[in-house]
């Protein structure tokens, strides 16, 4: 080998070396004195952004950095998906969704993300059951009331969704479909707008999780007509389930999560999820997810990315089934 060659060689080895070592150095560094941007992408004051925001708090104190919330709502939370998607994998752009994250690539007509191979799966927090709600002045006291209702005036009453491709909605079209309701589905860019009117009577009903919609059922403007769980809540036990009104078998959970952009290097992942697991499980956390029905439910990164796959084929069944299709 010639002088220059060799030359040449050391020269790019221990360029290589000082990459390495700058990037290990980085890694442990983090959080630097650097803000953590966590985007929610629906309007504040929903179910995602409440607990998002409860778990932003803990990690600020388990990673001694501030964490900012983010709401970028749009395109049933599309927007702050891809806003995310596209930053860089660095541990100081994050992502907190509930399972609407992995539900939207299936049901829109032009997909703009890969649920699996554009994010960085982290942590599951945990999953909460939805409530069927109408407005307090209404005479329905149980889903079956409604839907008796909705049959004889076909047209007459309608639904009220936080986004297409959510829970919310994709529970409406199931109970649409099952109990051979004729009603209109409305969007609403968040929780909050989606509630407002139907406390104002402009919607007849809607789905939604408990963390968002306990606030109205505790203030009596809202009254739940039936729960999504397979049994009945401790908190509301008088509330039927959607599988005791006509549904049998019925169960659909709200369940969140945290994400990074694609390729967040494993050393940072393995940071945030043990964060994660240490922020559910503080006393302050705990007492606020009993009120909201929520129940955590931390785990690894592995098993976080096995349950999004179980998801995406058990919920891309029934997507299929009810040939459920949306253009956003």
């Amino acid at each position: 080998m010639k002088p220059l060659s060799r030359r040449l060689l050391a020269h790019l080895g221990a360029c290589i070396a000082t990459l390495v070592l700058s990037t290990g150095s980085a890694l442990a560094a983090f959080p630097a004195d650097k803000p953590i941007r966590m985007v929610v992408p629906y309007t504040p004051g929903g179910s995602i952004d409440t607990v998002g925001r409860l778990v932003a708090d803990e990690l600020q104190k388990q990673l001694g950095q501030s964490v900012v919330v983010d709401n970028k709502p749009g395109a049933s939370g599309m927007i702050g998906s891809q806003d995310v998607a596209r930053a860089p994998a660095d541990g100081y752009t994050l992502l907190f969704n509930a399972s609407s994250q992995v539900y939207m690539p299936l049901v829109v007509n032009r997909k703009t993300y890969d649920a699996e191979k554009d994010f960085t799966a982290i942590a599951q927090v945990g999953y909460v059951p939805l409530a069927v709600v109408v407005n307090s002045a209404v005479p329905f006291k149980t889903l079956r009331e409604l839907a008796t209702h909705a049959r004889a005036n076909p047209k007459k009453l309608t639904w009220a969704t936080s986004g297409l491709g959510t829970t919310s909605h994709l529970t409406e079209e199931m109970i649409n479909r099952d109990m051979k309701l004729d009603m209109e589905i409305i969007l609403y860019k968040g929780a909050v707008p989606q509630l407002t009117d139907v406390m104002g009577g402009h919607v007849s009903a809607a789905v939604s999780p408990l963390p968002g919609v306990t606030p109205f059922i505790k203030g009596g403007k809202l009254r739940p007509i039936a729960v999504t769980s397979r049994a009945r809540l401790a908190s509301m036990p008088e509330v039927p389930t959607v599988a005791e009104s006509g549904m049998p078998g019925f169960e659909m959970l709200s369940w969140y999560g945290l994400w990074g952009p694609a390729n967040l290097p494993r050393e940072l992942v393995d940071k945030l999820n043990a964060a994660v697991a240490k922020a559910v499980q503080s006393a302050h956390v705990k007492a606020r997810f009993a009120e909201l029905s929520f129940e955590a439910a931390p785990n690894n990164p592995e098993q976080f990315g096995r349950i999004i796959k179980e998801e995406i084929r058990r919920v891309g069944e029934v997507i299929k089934a009810a040939n459920i299709r949306i253009d956003p």
